[in-house]
């Protein structure tokens, strides 16, 4: 997301000394490091840096090319971006056959409502190859005969189209570390159920099983763990006693590509932040649709609420 700092992330095969080697490269050359995170998960070793280059004693060109090579050595891939290359920030839209999604995405985009460009849609299967010829969006198809997709062709992608942001527009495949951890608090999806609740697959299936009387949709950022990532935005809507799945999309589909898009515009203007695993807004969070609109302010009852009962006691 927007941010003065120069973003590091660091990934490959965990072992002894990592953190060492990097922060001492970067202590060197004058840089103050902001913030520090770090995991492993299925052995893939992820340390992302936020840090203050504004009086570093080297250049920018210089900076990369020494934590590249301190890269090679040490068997790491090492990603390097300035706020300079931010300042056009480019998405990667990934999808498998629900259109709608994309569709909202290419229509913001067309009217200059986005703030950034769609660089590429990439897919597991090729149903929507034609929306994106349409917009003239180059489209590559990574899945084989039964979708499963092709993650190393994928990552290539998303070098090639230099994505700052990666949008699963309804993406009916699992991401794995090697590639969450690569583009930490990067990627958005879109969830058919109000998170925590139904996670995975069927998500609306789910909601009917379960009799729920209000279901929604929410917008998220994807991490390692499915489904339980930092929430950005969400929508509701009601479900009548003789809903089936068909009415649940109907009703859903649409607020599934308004919160997806009302997430990627917070990202894109830097207007959400991560900390601790959730999500906080900043002060320009009053232009956005978090959750219900506010018009259900206006038939909410506001009363009673605990406490009254006491202050009336103290009256007395």
């Amino acid at each position: 997301m927007t941010t003065d700092l120069t973003e590091i992330t660091v990934i490959g095969e965990d072992d002894t000394g990592l953190i060492a080697n990097v922060t001492s490269l970067l202590f060197e050359r004058g840089i103050n490091i902001e913030d520090l995170d770090q995991a492993v998960r299925d052995g893939v070793f992820r340390m992302y840096l936020a840090v203050d280059t504004s009086e570093m004693v080297c250049t920018e060109e210089t900076l990369r090319a020494d934590l590249h090579d301190l890269g090679d050595d040490l068997g790491l891939d090492v990603k390097v971006r300035f706020p300079a290359d931010r300042e056009h920030q480019q998405i990667a839209v990934l999808v498998t056959k629900e259109s709608h999604c994309l569709e909202a995405l290419f229509e913001a985009w067309a009217n200059d409502e986005l703030g950034a460009d769609i660089g590429v849609v990439i897919g597991n299967h090729d149903n929507l190859q034609p929306l994106a010829e349409q917009y003239d969006v180059p489209f590559h198809d990574i899945g084989d005969e039964k979708g499963r997709q092709n993650e190393d062709e994928l990552l290539d992608l998303l070098e090639e189209y230099d994505a700052d942001l990666i949008v699963l527009a309804r993406y009916m495949r699992i991401l794995s570390p090697n590639v969450v951890f690569r583009y930490e608090d990067r990627i958005i999806n879109v969830h058919p159920s109000l998170l925590p609740a139904f996670p995975g697959a069927e998500a609306y299936r789910q909601a009917l099983d379960e009799g729920v009387r209000v279901a929604g949709v929410t917008a998220h950022y994807v991490t390692t763990d499915l489904d339980q990532g930092p929430i950005i935005t969400q929508r509701a809507f009601d479900v009548p006693d003789d809903a089936d799945i068909e009415e649940m999309k109907r009703r859903g589909q649409p607020l599934e590509a308004d919160a997806l898009l009302e997430a990627v515009r917070l990202h894109l203007n830097g207007d959400v932040s991560v900390h601790r695993g959730r999500t906080s807004v900043r002060e320009n969070g009053t232009q956005y649709q978090l959750g219900l609109p506010e018009e259900v302010d206006d038939v909410t009852p506001d009363r009673p609420v605990d406490g009254i009962g006491s202050a009336i006691a103290e009256d007395q």
